[in-house]
């Protein structure tokens, strides 16, 4: 499976075609409103949030609510753009019309003046419009449709913040990938502890009175997932090299870990690797899961646990100081509109682009023209693994 998406976040619509999903899927677009929803969501969201609600138009590759094999193309209408349709045109305007709305002020921290300079724009929008975290809503798009794969294949994806402004969640031991869903989505700040709800309120509401932004951890969890998927042969076939890229291209996110992660530093071998066990009933196990889910870049059965941090949105109400590329004077930054804080969604999102990564391996892996054939094949797999 492969997808690409398109489209600029004043412009008329985002689109995201993706081809590869076996025909014989069950998918409409309330199974992506759905998820589209989520993304919107979450304490401390700002304006853009009450001006759009999300919503897709599949135009390809499903009929009567049933994926055909072909290329699916999903479009979300950008209600805002009727206010920017002569900043945003596609067909030439007139010259004082293209000073409209002109970034020269680049915004430290946003892709704005590298942007620039790598593709030589005198107006600065022209970065900004493509790097903003609007675009994650086609990956969001996206993601829904591996999802309902990977849920026709018994296999569950969910995520939650585990960090939030700096504020450490305790979170309780051995929740399962439902449980962790069913409490993250009764918290408006996407945690499974609520004792920390309203602090967590309280800390937001501060920020965006000082004008600035906070950020966070997020924790994405998968159960179900075959023995298998990934290889060690090469680097670039490893799995969880291919989670790691996905979730760190994510706006804002900075770094990423599987299982205890960077905790392994300060701890031995002998307290991090994850002993093997048999039994009858399930085949091989671990009796615990430090590793999240992996060895050798290749899936070992478990929890897959992998983390990414998100930096705080670097669009300020209390702008930081910068250069006017026209004159190289020193100025304020531009501000566009920002959010305190994008957490709970930067979670959702990367629910979205693990769950893509994870259905795209396993359609690379097994036969899957359809969706029988691909059950069946991995029904086959699985129980070749539990005979091992």
């Amino acid at each position: 499976m492969r997808y690409f998406t398109a489209g600029e976040s004043h412009g008329p619509r985002l689109t995201a075609i993706i081809e590869g999903v076996p025909a014989g899927l069950a998918l409409s677009s309330c199974d992506i409103n759905r998820e589209l929803k989520r993304r919107q969501g979450g304490y401390g969201r700002g304006g853009r949030m009450l001006i759009e609600s999300d919503t897709v138009e599949i135009t390809s590759g499903v009929r009567h609510g049933v994926t055909m094999g072909s290329p699916i193309t999903l479009n979300v209408e950008n209600k805002d753009f009727k206010n920017w349709t002569t900043i945003m045109a596609a067909d030439d305007v007139a010259a004082e019309l293209k000073t409209q709305r002109k970034l020269t002020k680049p915004r430290p921290g946003h892709a704005d003046l590298i942007g620039g300079m790598k593709y030589r724009f005198s107006d600065l929008r022209n970065a900004l419009e493509r790097s903003s975290a609007r675009e994650t809503t086609m990956r969001v798009a996206v993601g829904a449709v591996a999802k309902r794969l990977l849920a026709e294949l018994g296999i569950d994806v969910a995520s939650h913040v585990t960090v939030f402004g700096g504020i450490k969640i305790d979170v309780p031991e051995n929740l399962t990938v439902a449980q962790i869903c069913q409490l993250a989505s009764q918290s408006e700040v996407s945690i499974v502890n609520s004792e920390y709800e309203q602090d967590i309120k309280d800390l937001i509401d501060q920020t965006k009175k000082d004008g600035d932004t906070i950020g966070g951890v997020v924790e994405v969890v998968a159960g179900g997932v075959p023995v298998g998927l990934g290889s060690y042969v090469q680097w670039d076939t490893k799995l969880d090299a291919k989670i790691a890229q996905a979730v760190v291209s994510i706006n804002a996110f900075k770094g990423v870990e599987f299982g205890v992660g960077f905790d392994s530093a300060y701890q031995l071998g002998s307290q991090i690797m994850d002993e093997i066990v048999w039994s009858e009933q399930d085949g091989y196990t671990r009796n615990s899961n430090n590793l999240g889910g992996f060895e050798g870049g290749m899936t070992n059965g478990e929890l897959i646990v992998v983390r990414g941090v998100m930096k705080p949105i670097p669009t300020l109400y209390k702008p930081l100081m910068s250069v006017d590329t026209e004159n190289h004077a020193p100025y304020k930054a531009q501000v566009e509109r920002s959010d305190p804080t994008a957490v709970p969604a930067a979670a959702v999102v990367a629910e979205h682009v693990v769950a893509t990564v994870l259905a795209t391996e396993i359609l690379a892996k097994f036969a899957s023209d359809n969706l029988a054939e691909l059950k069946e094949n991995i029904a086959r797999h699985n129980d070749y693994i539990k005979g091992f």
